[in-house]
């Protein structure tokens, strides 16, 4: 199987999309979208930002490489009576069927940043678009203290075995110098990409350490570094970084769980 795939269809996203749904209406209000729009969310999950794309009248086609997050999007898109959204399985490095300049935006929030070839995926992201369209995505940013989702795949990294040699770390995603060569290499110039941070955030109702434990019940890369924790006798010491770190970026007083992660928004005009 692609690992990619085996990755994010290892645990159950949906469970942690869950944590996200408020910000990913947020990011979508942000984008000003009018409709008639056509649009491609690429490494959509379940529906974080699809969802709220569909119900302000874009139509929309979602695309994640996990079939088990296509069945819980379509469902989600059932569910809401959403007609003009529907996802279905397809891999950010080579969108087959999926035809030249196809859509007016090309959306991709923590999604497309995970796929293994990033050269293809920005050349695929640019093929779809529209001349006159955008791309927007959103990117984790490496070695930022407040970007939560980097920091704590770098605990987790640091539990798991070395990745295989040619590996193209994700997070190379929110350094302006990488995303400006990969757009270039796909036909961008410089002055039509811009770059800006912005503030995601994952709330949920429950306590910080309910909160890491979904992490390391559901999320692909945390549950890899959680299993190679037990075989070394370190899974203690894995939770209890990860813990920290919750519990040091958390904002809530309340006991539950609100916690603010730095991002980078790219905008691409075609």
């Amino acid at each position: 199987m692609n690992p990619n795939k085996a990755l994010w269809e290892k645990g159950d996203f949906t469970q942690i999309a869950a944590l996200m749904r408020e910000s990913g209406e947020a990011v979508v209000k942000s984008l000003g979208v009018k409709a008639p729009l056509r649009v491609l969310d690429l490494g959509c999950g379940d529906g974080t930002t699809a969802v709220p794309l569909a119900l302000l009248g874009a139509e929309v086609v979602g695309i994640d490489i996990a079939n088990n997050l296509v069945d819980a999007g379509n469902k989600r898109a059932a569910e809401a009576g959403l007609k003009r959204l529907k996802f279905q399985e397809g891999d950010a490095c080579d969108l087959q069927g999926v035809g030249d300049h196809s859509f007016d935006l090309t959306l991709s929030v923590f999604g497309a940043m995970f796929a293994p070839k990033p050269l293809d995926v920005a050349k695929e992201m640019v093929r779809v678009t529209k001349p006159g369209g955008r791309i927007v995505m959103g990117n984790w940013i490496p070695n930022d203290a407040t970007s939560f989702v980097s920091q704590l795949l770098k605990i987790s990294s640091a539990f798991t075995p070395p990745p295989p040699e040619g590996f193209v770390s994700p997070m190379t995603w929110g350094v302006d110098t990488h995303i400006i060569e990969r757009f270039g290499q796909a036909g961008v110039p410089t002055a039509k990409i811009s770059m800006v941070k912005d503030i995601f955030y994952f709330k949920s109702p429950d306590s910080p350490t309910h909160f890491i434990e979904s992490f390391e019940r559901f999320y692909g890369p945390t549950m890899n570094a959680v299993e190679a924790a037990q075989k070394s006798g370190k899974v203690e010491e894995l939770h209890k970084q990860l813990l920290e770190l919750a519990k040091a970026q958390n904002k809530s007083a309340n006991g539950n769980t609100s916690i603010p992660a730095t991002f980078l928004r790219v905008t691409v005009s075609l």
